[in-house]
């Protein structure tokens, strides 16, 4: 367990004694981050808060910069210091702090702190990524993505920093921006939004305060670096590119709000930095030799959804003029295949990958949210991959609020064709409440999508552990949201041999029932909960 911080520091310990204009009450009040390690370095994060939820998004500090002190150490006592320094917290940027160390040693853990005047941070842990032509024996992975804050309790998080991964990615949805009561989970909401919908600087600013203040989130922040990308509702729902989900002429001030808070909010290096309404979010983060991430934005550079935003059988879906990745980061990421070299190559992103199809007859009705609108954009990327002769490819995968499992072929109309990839999606940590747990030989989109292997309505996460031979996925469950504390229960377990594309399934937790929807009611359910607009 990481020690705290303590109430104060030695005065004077950079030279500078404590000033009677600093901080009144303790500003760490939304705690610490790391992320985007590196194998010299990390950013380390906190933002300055008094007063978090001000409805000015200021958070209570005045409006002038404060100097902050960082350390680094090797030991979480900093009896044996690695790195320190001095920066400032500019009011412009909601008192944020972004801090790359360098010249770290690779593949080690550090732990780290910040401080203002008398006040000092939580202390957080750390690590850098191996050196790049190392192969580590194993990487232990979290993912998750969609905490919605007002449907149920972010145990989830607890969980994940209990399991102390050396790596945590978030697939988005990491705040959501709806005005309480307004979306609303099946069995009721547990707590609800402070302000209104998010549509100024000030409302994003204060929704992610009101989301960091949870402990168990900082729980998780505090225990390992995290690589993040966002997906709609860090915006507006279900937005593409310049489109919002519906009419607004403030949309591009709205997303250049949404754009700043993330960044201000997030452990994200200072070349993310927001300009305008773009957020340069796609990036890689290199895990030696064993593993490549490659972290992708379907949200800024998609074409708008062709047929609406539901499940259609939609022609546009095929134009291969059509890209949810732009052309310039379809580019990128088939340059990264053919340079990467890695075992694994990841895809970390935030919408389902594989082709679902919803009916089970000729027409092809599938989510034109998700790649499934986007087909001849997946197929480049899966034809990239294999051009590049990608040794395991791997998509990660959030948004469906459902734990899933699949096979990836670069021709899903061929019940023949060969498997040439996988996919790994976690369902929400919260959003949708409580859910449903389920026997995934029941649900119906199984039945006639012999690529796809699980299914699983709960809430959880996923846990993995990346290996020279092999990938493990602990397809990980919590029986209850509702209420603080549920245990973390493992539903099912796939792995994905080294230079065997596809799924094998290890463990899947007996369902015990009875079974309280008819497959026509999993499948309205499953839509449902993907697409209900409030």
């Amino acid at each position: 367990m990481l020690v705290g911080g303590g109430a104060a520091v030695v005065a004077g310990l950079f030279g500078r004694p404590a000033s009677a204009e600093g901080p009144a009450t303790d500003p760490f009040t939304l705690g610490v981050a790391s992320g985007d390690p590196s194998p010299d370095g990390f950013v380390i994060w906190t933002r300055l808060a008094v007063a978090p939820m001000a409805e000015d998004g200021r958070g209570g500090m005045a409006d002038r910069a404060y100097e902050v002190w960082w350390q680094v150490a090797h030991d979480q006592r900093f009896t044996r210091p690695a790195a320190s320094g001095m920066t400032w917290a500019e009011p412009s940027w909601a008192h944020s702090v972004h801090v790359e160390p360098q010249g770290l040693e690779p593949g080690r853990e550090y732990f780290y702190r910040f401080g203002v005047d008398r006040w000092t941070s939580p202390v957080g842990r750390t690590r850098t990524a191996p050196a790049r032509a190392s192969l580590p024996t194993a990487l232990g992975l979290a993912f998750l993505s969609c905490a919605q804050y007002e449907h149920g309790f972010f145990t989830g998080y607890r969980r994940i920093a209990e399991s102390e991964p050396e790596l945590i990615v978030h697939l988005g949805d990491y705040v959501y921006e709806y005005a309480a009561h307004v979306y609303n989970a099946p069995s009721g909401n547990v707590r609800d939004h402070a302000g209104p919908e998010t549509q100024t600087l000030a409302h994003y600013r204060q929704r992610f305060a009101q989301y960091k203040l949870d402990p168990d989130l900082q729980a998780a922040h505090a225990v390992a670096p995290w690589a993040v990308v966002f997906d709609d509702h860090e915006v507006d729902n279900n937005w593409a590119g310049p489109v919002p989900e519906r009419p607004n002429p403030r949309f591009a001030q709205r997303r250049t709000a949404a754009m700043r808070a993330y960044w201000e909010n997030m452990p994200l290096r200072n070349a993310r930095q927001p300009r305008g309404t773009a957020l340069p979010l796609h990036r890689r983060v290199h895990w030696g030799s064993l593993a490549t991430f490659h972290l992708l934005d379907t949200r800024q550079y998609r074409d708008d959804q062709g047929c609406g935003d539901g499940y259609r059988d939609c022609p546009a879906a095929a134009d291969p003029a059509r890209s949810i990745l732009g052309a310039a980061q379809e580019k990128w990421l088939l340059d990264g295949f053919r340079r990467s070299g890695a075992t694994w190559d990841v895809l970390a992103q935030q919408v389902f990958f594989a082709q679902r199809d919803r009916d089970p007859g000729p027409a092809l009705s599938t989510s034109q949210d998700a790649w499934d609108g986007y087909a001849a954009s997946r197929q480049r990327v899966v034809q990239g991959w294999l051009d590049a002769k990608v040794r395991n490819a791997v998509v990660l995968t959030g948004d469906v609020h459902a734990h899933w499992a699949a096979d990836v072929k670069l021709d899903f109309a061929d019940p023949h064709a060969p498997v040439v990839g996988s996919e790994l999606i976690c369902t929400s940590l919260t959003t949708g409440g409580d859910g449903l747990d389920s026997d995934p030989a029941t649900h119906p989109f199984l039945a006639h999508n012999k690529h796809l292997h699980l299914y699983n309505g709960q809430r959880g996460y996923v846990r993995a552990t990346v290996g020279p031979a092999e990938l493990t996925a602990d397809f990980m469950t919590l029986p209850y949201v509702h209420r603080a504390g549920a245990p973390a229960q493992r539903k099912a377990s796939f792995v994905i041999a080294d230079g065997v594309p596809g799924l094998q399934r290890r463990y899947l937790r007996p369902f015990t029932g009875p079974q309280g929807l008819s497959p026509q009611e999993q499948a309205d359910r499953t839509v449902w909960s993907e697409t209900e607009r409030p």
